[in-house]
């Protein structure tokens, strides 16, 4: 079986959780013999060379929906289904004052026609452009042969928002046991505090810096700023106190002393499907604070200290808390048996398989 990976065309030059998702996945199929090729959405696709066709990211449609009608090939869709809703009608500067009377869709369907517009991004699908972005995702779930959720929660948002009973197989989000393999010599530094994600407004970093801001916490803040937002990240930098520190995009080799080092991770975004960088960071030991919105309850259970990411109050409350307690083996050993990148592309490969049998 040959597959195509199309992905935003974006995916290296705004990398994201989605780029690890998409190359580790595409490494573990091939370990297990599946031929698997990563495109751009904008490029060229010679559509004859490929068995099936897998898309990331429903929420950006105008892409799947052009090239799967070009194909007419089987394919399938890892939903990614990401809620900016509430941020953007709530939290967002400028956008938020236009769009706060829209649903999500609508949104959504603004945020891609001005990037388009901008020349920020391609739109590939002119199609889109009439159709909107809610009649173009339930097209697609309509035709697709397959989605892959992160989560069972995932799924069943992605059926309630589409009314859509889309036959579906739970593809976890997780990571490399080789690459994230934690010392238990190594001694914690229970005031070091990590924040490992793109600098944009859904993963709150603001709120995160209020929280923390001269505290007895030392913030190390890891990530690019997203290229769409630089006010966003100016306003994080005047906003940090001394405390608080910008360290830029690393690969995830670089990550490893980061994790090994530090007590607590925290994720306080307004949305999450997993939250990657959380997953990492449970697997080197770390004690994880996370957001109370979206998904990452099925990944985390009782085993990691929920916050509200609108009240930084609530943020500073849950990391203390994660900070004084003992490191929680049972996350790490749930991480590292229950979401590897073998165990992703096990299920990834079960579903082409299904897929290739109707």
């Amino acid at each position: 079986m040959k597959t195509a990976f199309i992905t935003r065309s974006t995916l290296y030059t705004a990398p994201g959780g989605d780029t690890v998702q998409v190359e580790q996945t595409a490494r573990g199929l091939a370990e297990l013999g599946v031929d698997t090729e990563i495109l751009l959405s904008n490029q060229a696709i010679t559509y004859g060379d490929y068995d099936l066709l897998h898309f990331f990211n429903i929420i950006r449609p105008a892409d799947i929906l052009y090239h799967s009608k070009k194909a007419n090939k089987p394919f399938v869709v890892s939903t990614i289904l990401v809620n900016y809703s509430e941020y953007d009608k709530n939290h967002r500067e400028g956008i938020g004052a236009l769009v706060r009377y829209l649903p999500g869709d609508g949104i959504e369907y603004i945020k891609t026609m001005a990037r388009w517009v901008l020349g920020r991004d391609h739109l590939a699908s002119l199609d889109y452009a009439w159709k909107g972005q809610r009649k173009s995702i339930m097209e697609i779930l309509a035709k697709t042969s397959m989605i892959l959720p992160n989560s069972e929660s995932e799924y069943r948002r992605v059926q309630q928002k589409y009314q859509s009973r889309v036959r579906y197989a739970v593809v976890p989000n997780a990571i490399d046991p080789a690459l994230f393999k934690n010392n238990p010599e190594t001694k914690k530094d229970s005031q070091l505090v990590l924040c490992v994600a793109r600098i944009e407004g859904i993963k709150n970093q603001l709120n995160l810096i209020s929280a923390l801001n001269n505290t007895r916490f030392r913030l190390l803040i890891i990530g690019a700023p997203a290229p769409n937002q630089p006010d966003y990240y100016r306003q994080c930098r005047e906003t940090a106190a001394e405390n608080i520190s910008f360290i830029g995009q690393l690969p995830q080799e670089d990550l490893v002393p980061y994790y090994q080092s530090a007590k607590v991770h925290v994720l306080p975004s307004w949305f999450e499907t997993t939250g990657l960088s959380s997953i990492e960071a449970a697997a080197m030991g770390c004690n994880i604070v996370i957001t109370d919105k979206g998904d990452p309850r099925e990944y985390f259970e009782n085993e990691a200290f929920y916050c509200d990411p609108s009240n930084p109050q609530s943020i500073l409350e849950a990391v203390e808390r994660a900070s004084e307690a003992p490191n929680c083996e049972k996350l790490q050993q749930k991480i590292l048996n229950q979401y590897t990148w073998k165990h992703t592309a096990i299920q990834t490969l079960k579903a082409y398989q299904l897929t290739a049998a109707t």
